[in-house]
């Protein structure tokens, strides 16, 4: 997956922060829409820097499918499969209706923290690795 980011500053011979941009689904077209008030937040980050950028310049920065897709899906689908699975034992156990979405409400829930515990673990570990590829 490639992105465009900003170089904020040096952090050693091999190593850059980096501010990537936020996308969202909106498209940010507030004259059409004025509903959110969000404005495009951005996330800093650590990128190995083999090329030497310097602070300020925009950069083309590369990370792993393979990451992005398996966070994507925990942070998704996790509580989603776990709502129908807490849903789907208790009706198979023959629990009355409020049972069954107290259940469902337990399975999200447990799906939110597991995606949580997930995030705080990537982050101790340096988050998703960037490599700066070129400059923009």
């Amino acid at each position: 997956m490639t992105q465009i980011a900003t170089v904020e500053r040096i952090l050693d011979s091999g190593h850059a922060e980096i501010s990537v941009p936020r996308k969202s689904a909106c498209g940010h077209d507030c004259e059409e829409c004025a509903g959110c008030g969000v404005t495009g937040a951005a996330v800093r980050a650590r990128a190995a820097n083999p090329i030497g950028a310097a602070p300020g310049q925009k950069v083309v920065v590369e990370s792993s499918t393979k990451k992005m897709l398996r966070i994507v899906a925990l942070v998704y689908l996790t509580p989603v499969a776990l709502f129908f699975a807490g849903y789907l034992a208790a009706l198979a156990a023959g629990a009355g209706v409020a049972v069954q979405y107290g259940a469902a409400g337990l399975g999200f829930l447990l799906g939110i923290l597991a995606a949580v515990a997930y995030d705080r673990r990537l982050r101790a570990r340096g988050g998703l690795s960037f490599t700066i590829v070129r400059l923009f």
